[in-house]
């Protein structure tokens, strides 16, 4: 299952940082998108981008939809994902979503039950990025986003062998 989450990151000055500054957290970081199990065990992490870059933009540019369908998966998503998998109408959907309610439109009983179950299948998920986000190690990084890259994805190695302990 898929998300995406900001690392908070130092500040640095300058206009060449503009593009680290994430307007929906209001601070400086690195976005960082990660595929989890079903118990919540880190699998695959992207790289890292930019802090103004939104979770959709960043599995689009890593064709996270193309290749789950090549290994002949699915996967359970936030509505940060709505959009993603623009399929045709026969094809099995890629990536499932929630609804998302209009102004106008309320969502439905049975909306809101669905809502309900996907957040039970998917707070294993935010174990698995409050797990990797322990790590004192990310609060350091001062936005080089190769080195940061490789950090963020050797931490799914430790952070995999410290929860099995």
């Amino acid at each position: 299952m898929p998300d995406g989450s900001l690392i908070r990151t130092c500040r640095r000055t300058g206009t060449g940082n503009r593009k680290n500054y994430s307007g929906k957290h209001t601070c400086h970081g690195l976005l960082v998108i990660a595929l989890t199990d079903d118990k919540g065990r880190l699998v695959w992490v992207s790289a890292v981008r930019p802090g103004r870059t939104s979770e959709i933009t960043a599995c689009r540019h890593d064709n996270l939809t193309t290749h789950l369908r090549a290994a002949g998966l699915g996967t359970i998503t936030d509505l940060g994902f709505v959009g993603l998998d623009d399929s045709g109408p026969d094809a099995d959907p890629a990536v499932n979503t929630g609804y998302k309610a209009a102004r106008n439109k309320p969502l439905t009983r049975g909306q809101k039950l669905s809502h309900k179950t996907l957040a039970t299948v998917r707070a294993p998920v935010e174990h698995g990025f409050a797990h990797l986000k322990n790590w004192r190690a990310l609060g350091k990084i001062r936005t080089d986003p190769t080195w940061a890259t490789a950090l963020v994805r050797a931490l799914p190695v430790l952070t995999n062998r410290e929860v099995a302990r």
